[in-house]
C-alpha cells in the first residue's frame, strides 16, 4: 500500500497562504507546521496574491450579472424562434 496523501481544504490553503504572506515565520518552518513541501506553499500563496485583486475590484459580481443579461437574452431569443417556428409550421401545414 501506498502512502495517501493528505488533502487540504481551501480554508486550509489559505490560512497557510495567508501565514506565508505575513512573513512572520520562514516558508520551511511553516512546511514543517503543516506537513507539506515549500513549493506547494509558495504555489498557494502565488495564486492567493493573484485572486486578490479581483476580490477587491468586484470583477466576480460583474461577470455573473453579465452571464445572467446574457441568459436573459438568450431565453428571449428561444421563445421568439419557438414561436416562428410554429408560426411557420402552421403556414406550411396550409400550403401542402
Amino acid at each position: 500500500m501506498g502512502i495517501r496523501r493528505k488533502r487540504y481544504t481551501g480554508a486550509e490553503k489559505a490560512k497557510i497562504a495567508l501565514e506565508a504572506i505575513k512573513g512572520e515565520l520562514t516558508i520551511a518552518e511553516i512546511a514543517s507546521r503543516y506537513e507539506t513541501h515549500p513549493t506547494q506553499i509558495h504555489q498557494w500563496k502565488k495564486q492567493a496574491l493573484k485572486c486578490l485583486p479581483e476580490i477587491f475590484n468586484g470583477r466576480q459580481e460583474r461577470e455573473k450579472i453579465d452571464y445572467e443579461e446574457q441568459l436573459t437574452e438568450l431565453y428571449q431569443q428561444i421563445g421568439k424562434l419557438k414561436v416562428e417556428n410554429d408560426f411557420l409550421k402552421k403556414k406550411s401545414a396550409l400550403l401542402t
